[in-house]
């Protein structure tokens, strides 16, 4: 008689164990009772279930991160490349997340690889390598919409990697080169221009003024003087003695 008790009150302890569920503060509770889904959504706290006849769905309303895999994808102008992409979502309807689908979070992993391949492959390869926030506007956008009858809210999408074909590497590395080659060039055009522009006006001012353009031979040669310590044979303008010696020959002339 003793043992039946015990057996008895071990079973209702077990069934008011199976009765109480614990659910944390990022957690709900989708309740079907034989088999019919209850309205309200329970949680977080305890709940009271009712033993062999209430079925609990628990969902995790935080923000999930869903690595998509990489995708072989061909771009609009016939680039083979290889993309992958991480996802951000969270269920904000736990009613529709069990009952609208069957695995929320499969789903959404299916399509938004479908739908990755599908964006990437309407682009350009310049645009997926210059335009990556277009892309990943474009990507959440569709994915939110079309996941928002299962009750889960895709909030980011982001292209992680772009895998190019080893061929296409180099000629991207040449294209590269050869950009920087052309701006150098037209650097150093611009430069000898803006010297030419100078010389010129020099020249201008030097024709002017003889005097100038003797002025800047003496200086020449104190500068070859001061930075080698060697003889250097400067030819000497006739202009130059010419000046002397007219200055010379007046004063001769009063002294005879």
């Amino acid at each position: 008689m003793a043992g039946g008790a015990i057996a008895f009150l071990f079973f209702l302890l077990i069934l008011l164990m199976s009765a109480i569920r614990i659910l944390r503060e990022y957690e709900r509770a989708v309740i079907f009772r034989l088999g019919r889904v209850l309205d309200d959504v329970k949680g977080p706290g305890i709940i009271f279930l009712i033993p062999l006849v209430d079925k609990m769905e628990r969902v995790d309303l935080r923000v999930i991160t869903m690595d998509v895999p990489s995708q072989d994808v061909i771009t609009r102008d016939n680039v083979s490349v290889k993309v992958n992409a991480v996802v951000y979502f969270r269920v904000l309807d736990p009613l529709k997340a069990v009952i609208e689908v069957e695995d929320y979070l499969y789903a959404t992993s299916q399509l938004a690889q479908t739908t990755l391949r599908s964006i990437c492959g309407e682009a350009e390869l310049d645009e997926l390598l210059s335009d990556r926030e277009a892309i990943n506007a474009k990507i959440q956008s569709i994915l939110d919409r079309q996941t928002d009858p299962w009750g889960v809210k895709v909030s980011l999408v982001e292209l992680k990697h772009i895998d190019l074909p080893a061929e296409m590497q180099r000629a991207m590395a040449k294209q590269a080169e050869a950009e920087r080659e052309r701006r150098a060039k037209i650097i150093a055009a611009e430069g000898e221009y803006q010297a030419s522009e100078k010389l010129a006006q020099a020249s201008d001012v030097m024709s002017r003024s003889p005097m100038t353009l003797q002025l800047r031979y003496l200086q020449t040669l104190v500068e070859i003087a001061a930075e080698k310590n060697s003889t250097t044979i400067f030819p000497v303008p006739l202009e130059m003695v010419h000046a002397f010696l007219e200055r010379s020959v007046p004063g001769d002339q009063a002294s005879e």
